[in-house]
């Protein structure tokens, strides 16, 4: 992809995908969390593939954090995913889960006991 002016990309992000237009794999989201497998990457990747490979050579990402560190749609990056996952050359896990809220009542009893603590 051949940067021009305005930051945009030269090339359209559907082509980055090989005019793909959905993932292979319906259970990608974006805060999936993507890890390189470790395997070789093998010749005849294109570009974007390329690029996405060796962002996940630093470390683990999520979906969306890729796509902005590869100036694509999340939508692009997702089929690129899906596809390095059906070769094996990518890992994917469901994203983290939000932590429990915590108990209203409890908070409040914390409030209230460090009140007492201050006018003692």
């Amino acid at each position: 992809m051949t940067p021009r002016r305005g930051g945009r990309p030269l090339v359209p992000a559907y082509l980055s995908t090989g005019g793909v237009a959905r993932p292979s794999r319906t259970h990608l989201e974006r805060l999936s969390v993507l890890t390189g497998s470790g395997e070789p990457a093998p010749a005849g990747l294109t570009a974007a593939q390329a690029a996405l490979l060796e962002e996940l050579g630093y470390g683990a990402l999520t979906v969306v954090e890729a796509a902005a560190l590869l100036r694509l749609p999340v939508s692009a990056v997702l089929v690129l995913a899906a596809d390095l996952i059906d070769h094996d050359l990518v890992l994917a896990r469901a994203p983290i889960p939000p932590a429990r809220r915590f108990d209203p009542d409890l908070l409040k009893r914390v409030a209230d006991g460090l009140r007492d603590l201050k006018h003692r």
